[in-house]
């Protein structure tokens, strides 16, 4: 599930072709591996630059290849908003959907 702020953003046609677009590029460049592990096919386009309220309506965040990567699910789960990568023992607090939307898993 989208963030509130983040709904439009993710069901526009400039999200849809941007993403489709990155997607087709990653397959041709290496079959679509993910960008992280290189081992698993990727599953979300993920932004490098999380989006927030303040940048959700910039084009160079939302829609600029620079800021995205391809990942498997397995990489995207332990992707912290900062950037870093979660420890051993955290992975299971959230995972995602297939629109790459956080999901909060039951305590």
């Amino acid at each position: 599930m989208a963030r509130p702020f983040a709904e439009a953003f993710y069901n526009s046609a400039a999200w849809r072709k941007c993403r489709t677009a990155y997607i087709n590029r990653r397959i041709a460049i290496d079959g679509g591996l993910c960008e992280v592990c290189h081992r698993e096919l990727g599953y979300i386009v993920h932004h490098k630059i999380w989006l927030t309220e303040e940048n959700i309506n910039d084009p160079e965040v939302t829609l600029n290849a620079d800021n995205l990567r391809f990942e498997c699910l397995q990489c995207h789960n332990l992707e912290e908003p900062d950037g870093g990568r979660k420890t051993a023992g955290r992975e299971n607090q959230y995972t995602f959907d297939a629109d790459g939307q956080i999901v909060p898993l039951p305590p």
